[in-house]
């Protein structure tokens, strides 16, 4: 998940980033010191998850929040990170799905995550979301899921091999699980494989497995614990 942290405390983006840095499956993809500069980045990174302070100067946490519900294209979940307990209320009114007190605690804040990524998924779904989108130097690649072959995990992106080449993308593995668990199947704790593009299943000369997939030349190794069920699927094509 794409994460924009929006706060006039240098010292608190780093705290939230570095907190953020240690759970899996979220990405913080840039900051922002008011609600005007976070709408700019909105538009433009378009991030899953916002974590916003309330009390900023020129545009405000409320502000923004009014804004975002204006705008339902974005689908930017909202969670304030705020040291007043006052505005609790308002922010709820304004759809926030988390508010969060500072001093943030991983803890609460990892909940608070998980809640606002059950609603972009659940948004995603509704969608029916046909592509994935890699960024390229400032370009945005839409890539159609039907030519899509494998997802590879690596450090804190996801490489995807498709039909006419391979490009980064940020969304985790675990999400793109939960998002199409008929469409990509999980070979190995770092790769998943477009099912209905199996090709076939190799014992290479080190002793392991590889899936061979069609229209690319990259193979996915298949763990031991899962080597059962890819074995299972082939038999179902």
């Amino acid at each position: 998940m794409k994460v924009l942290l929006v706060d006039d405390e240098p010292l608190a983006v780093q705290r939230m980033e570095k907190m953020l840095a240690e759970i899996d499956g979220y990405l913080c993809v840039g900051s922002a010191s008011n609600g005007a500069q976070a709408m700019q980045k909105i538009e433009l990174l378009k991030p899953d998850i916002v974590l916003s302070d309330i009390r900023m100067p020129d545009m405000d946490g409320i502000e923004l929040a009014k804004l975002l519900r204006q705008s339902p294209h974005l689908q930017t979940v909202l969670i304030f990170t705020t040291a007043y307990e006052e505005h609790a209320l308002q922010a709820f009114d304004l759809q926030a799905s988390g508010y969060l007190l500072k001093p943030v605690n991983k803890d609460k804040l990892l909940l608070a995550l998980e809640r606002a990524s059950q609603w972009v998924l659940g948004q995603r779904k509704n969608s029916g979301r046909k592509h994935l989108s890699a960024s390229s130097r400032g370009k945005i690649e839409l890539i159609s899921l039907d030519d899509v072959r494998l997802l590879q995990a690596e450090h804190k992106y996801v490489t995807v091999y498709h039909k006419q080449g391979e490009a980064l993308i940020d969304d985790s593995l675990k999400m793109l699980e939960d998002e199409f668990p008929e469409q990509f199947k999980r070979v190995h704790r770092n790769a998943l494989v477009s099912v209905e593009h199996i090709e076939s299943l190799e014992k290479g000369d080190d002793g392991q497995y590889y899936v061979k997939l069609q229209d690319i030349t990259q193979t996915a190794q298949v763990s031991r614990r899962l080597l059962a069920d890819v074995r299972h699927w082939l038999k179902q094509l």
